[in-house]
């Protein structure tokens, strides 16, 4: 189906998914599940070819991980859509109901956007956290993967299809893009007549075009330049815990960790016992002249350029710098990250206190890893993306940022 007929297809049910009950998308959502579940070896067959692929496109290894499904990361994938399912369902909640002086009572209630597009990469899991959610506030999905992960997001649509046809609900609530062309991406984000509002989700380059080109209003998610800062009271074991779980369980997420920051009252005794840490994972770390005076001539250790401070790497690297205070901590992290997660490691309530004040970012950490920032992690049952802008949804968007709201109001024959 070209992808006209596709947003037209979805514009024209949005209003027959938006008046689904709750125990009618409920219902959908817990037979998605035990559909993806009844189809594992169809959804890991078709993702071996994207992975065969990948490996002959020596695609990197942390992303490699992210397109990676196993019978493991489809029954989470399944267990995400039942936790949607719990959830307390947003749709026809009243935030508010005043009386003016003139007898009209005014109520601001809760509503579905309509159809919501999201053009995202290599994560076939992100197939079916879009459709949980979109369907749980009574939206339409379009979904644009990319090609890397084609055949695998094609078997998750086909199945999530199933349970929908089983419940004999529209059929345009969920709808995937298979032409991945450059072309096709393009024409997707000029859609306006149909689509609500687009979502990218993916790396830097992709979040920049939809952005740039789309005459869709856009949700901006980001990259994640992640920052841990080792406060001159830190707890070492407690900081070399939280580094290696932030920087190596998995190397390809945004909430990766990406850089270090550290007090200069502790690097000389806290960064060798780092260096030893990470070297059992093979962390090279990029450090600036102090932290190079800190750690020695050692084989992971490289010195430090500009760019480093900004990147995102999905690698086993790690940016190091070196601070006075945690003013000037602060100021480093505020000018280098993405907005994205940021944590300090302290054992000092007034600078974890102002961390939390200062520090401009969507989630902000104290003694934790930044690896939480997931919309599983904060309760939202699966996520959408991790918005890094400050208008209408920041951080990890589940229900609430897929809804919008109307003005209900009730009179008696006023006139004005």
């Amino acid at each position: 189906m070209e992808i006209r007929d596709l947003c037209k297809r979805a514009f024209e049910v949005k209003h027959e998914v938006a008046k689904l009950t709750t125990n009618e998308k409920n219902k959908i959502l817990i037979d998605a599940a035990a559909q993806l579940v009844e189809d594992t070896d169809l959804i890991i067959k078709a993702n071996e070819i994207d992975m065969k692929n990948a490996k002959q496109n020596n695609m990197p290894q942390g992303l490699q991980d992210r397109l990676l499904l196993t019978s493991k990361r489809i029954e989470d994938m399944a267990d995400g859509l039942r936790q949607v399912a719990n959830l307390q369902d947003p749709i026809g909640n009243v935030l508010s109901m005043t009386k003016r002086p003139n007898g009209l009572v005014i109520g601001k209630k809760v509503v579905p956007i309509g159809v919501v597009g999201v053009i995202y990469e290599a994560r076939p899991n992100v197939t079916s956290d879009v459709f949980a959610l979109c369907l749980k506030t009574g939206n339409c999905a379009i979904l644009k993967g990319g090609s890397d992960a084609i055949n695998s997001n094609i078997a998750v649509v086909a199945s999530l299809q199933k349970a929908v046809e089983k419940n004999n609900a529209p059929v345009g609530l969920v709808s995937i893009i298979e032409d991945t062309s450059r072309e096709k991406t393009n024409e997707f984000m000029k859609m306006n007549q149909y689509v609500d509002v687009l979502i990218p989700r993916g790396g830097s380059g992709l979040i920049k075009s939809v952005v740039n080109n789309s005459t869709i209003p856009v949700i901006e998610t980001g990259t994640g330049n992640c920052h841990i800062y080792v406060d001159e009271s830190a707890d070492f074991d407690k900081a070399l815990a939280i580094i290696k779980n932030a920087k190596t369980q998995r190397i390809g997420v945004c909430n990766a960790t990406e850089s270090l920051v550290v007090n200069s009252k502790i690097a000389a005794d806290f960064l060798p016992k780092l260096y030893d840490t990470l070297k059992e994972k093979n962390v090279n770390l990029y450090a600036d002249d102090k932290a190079m005076e800190c750690l020695g001539e050692k084989s992971l250790v490289n010195k430090a350029t500009d760019e480093d401070w900004g990147k995102e790497y999905l690698d086993y690297k790690l940016s190091v710098k070196v601070v006075d205070t945690v003013d000037e901590a602060i100021y480093h992290i505020n000018r280098y990250n993405t907005g994205h997660s940021e944590a300090i490691i302290t054992e000092s309530y007034s600078n974890a206190q102002k961390f939390l004040d200062e520090v401009d970012a969507s989630c902000v950490y104290v003694n934790a890893s930044t690896r939480f920032t997931d919309g599983n992690e904060f309760g939202f049952g699966a996520e959408i993306g991790i918005s890094t802008q400050k208008i209408h949804a920041r951080g990890p968007m589940g229900l609430e940022a897929l809804t919008s709201s109307k003005y209900i109001i009730y009179g008696n024959g006023q006139i004005r």
